[in-house]
């Protein structure tokens, strides 16, 4: 590029981004030069949409279902969405009119944080580290402060409420939480979420922006939403989709429930793309009133992989994994065998391991900073066949065999 171009903004130039696509583009180009690899990086389902749904997209191009929607969505897909997201979280009184439809959950992100904070007058957003990349992205892209908050391993990935207390300041208007969590796979029980409801009934300044996008992808018990907590329906951004229940990723189609602010995300999105993909929209009225079996044979298939990434990884020399609650992730700690073969941090772990042994991770640094004292870890998203699971992981502990005796 030439060096007379016109200067970018600061905004611009200090944009983040999400490091699952940076990584994805470095894997294609090794796949493109004829190397073997097994990836778990990317964070999507691998089965198809389900048949049902696919039928209904076409149908909806068919009859000529082509031109815009209202910016909040169709009425039948806010319909089907309130009453859904109402049934799966103890009957909240969710009305079509508190729903709106957007070309994925991600854009609420950002409409939530410019619905809340002003730019550069110090507004705070407390948001989990680690976390997906995206939430401090936006927080500084909209002039607002990130306070990141830090999970635990200890804690099965979830913070100390005490720590909330303490990062709570007049400035803070918005917290997010996300549960079942990326990168971690942790979940938020009842209990923690009843906690952190009774630490901000003493801020009602402050917002929650509750990331619901894995509420289906539950395994441990029923979920439960913050917005349940008496009191805290009213101040809950409640942020769910069609990408990973339905495996509709590239659909685009998330939703977004609170009865204070549905007007203005609805402006937020009139401002921006107009409305969701209007056949997108017909294929999610039937994802989510048609049936539901193909989106139950999933999770039973995460929930089955997951057990089987989880024993496969504890009996790789120097790692260490929790078993996640819910989602299609596992964080294992990787400390040890960084140090085993001399990996400098996860980061190195990871670009040894791709380069090396055809196996394509997160490092824990693509989620945020590190926590301090937790050591090193890495993200696999199991969305992927047990052969490669089991082929994935047999790898990397030869790998760190090798690359151990090496050492020595």
């Amino acid at each position: 590029m030439s060096n007379t171009s016109p200067q970018l903004s600061r905004r611009a130039q200090g944009l983040g981004t999400e490091n699952a696509f940076v990584v994805l583009a470095e894997v294609n180009d090794l796949a493109r030069k004829g190397k073997d690899i097994i990836s778990f990086c990317i964070g999507q389902p691998d089965f198809p949409a389900p048949l049902h749904v696919q039928e209904a997209g076409i149908r909806a191009i068919r009859e000529g279902k082509h031109g815009y929607t209202p910016s909040a969505g169709i009425d039948p897909l806010r319909e089907a969405v309130a009453k859904y997201m109402a049934g799966m979280r103890g009957g909240l009184p969710i009305r079509p009119e508190d729903v709106v439809v957007g070309a994925g959950a991600k854009p609420f992100i950002a409409y939530a944080i410019l619905s809340v904070t002003d730019y550069g007058v110090g507004d705070e957003v407390i948001y989990p580290n680690p976390g997906f990349p995206i939430y401090e992205s936006q927080i500084t892209a909209c002039g607002a402060k990130p306070v990141p908050i830090h999970l635990k391993e200890a804690r099965n990935f979830s913070f100390d409420p005490a720590e909330l207390e303490r990062l709570i300041t007049p400035k803070t208007k918005l917290l997010i939480l996300n549960y079942p969590h990326n990168p971690t796979g942790g979940l938020l029980t009842r209990a923690e979420l009843e906690q952190i409801a009774a630490i901000l009934a003493k801020h009602p300044q402050v917002w929650v922006y509750a990331d619901e996008i894995y509420s289906r992808l539950t395994f441990d018990g029923t979920f439960f939403s913050i917005a349940q907590v008496p009191g805290m329906y009213e101040r809950t951004i409640i942020s769910d989709g069609a990408s990973k229940t339905w495996a509709m990723t590239g659909w685009r189609i998330g939703f977004i429930s609170n009865p204070v602010l549905s007007p203005v995300f609805t402006r937020w999105v009139t401002n921006t793309d107009s409305c969701a993909s209007q056949i997108s929209q017909w294929a999610a009225v039937e994802a989510i009133n048609g049936p539901q079996d193909a989106a139950e044979m999933m999770k039973k298939s995460f929930f089955e992989r997951r057990d089987l990434i989880v024993g496969l990884l504890n009996k790789v020399p120097g790692v260490a994994c929790k078993t996640p609650g819910g989602a299609f992730y596992v964080w294992p700690n990787v400390t040890e065998a960084c140090r085993m073969i001399g990996a400098s941090d996860s980061e190195d772990f990871r670009k040894r391991l791709l380069n090396e042994a055809g196996v394509a991770v997160l490092a824990d640094i693509h989620f945020g900073s590190r926590v301090p004292g937790e050591g090193q870890h890495v993200r696999f998203s199991y969305a992927a066949s047990n052969e490669m699971i089991e082929k994935g992981v047999a790898r990397m502990a030869e790998f760190i065999r090798k690359n151990t005796a090496e050492a020595a």
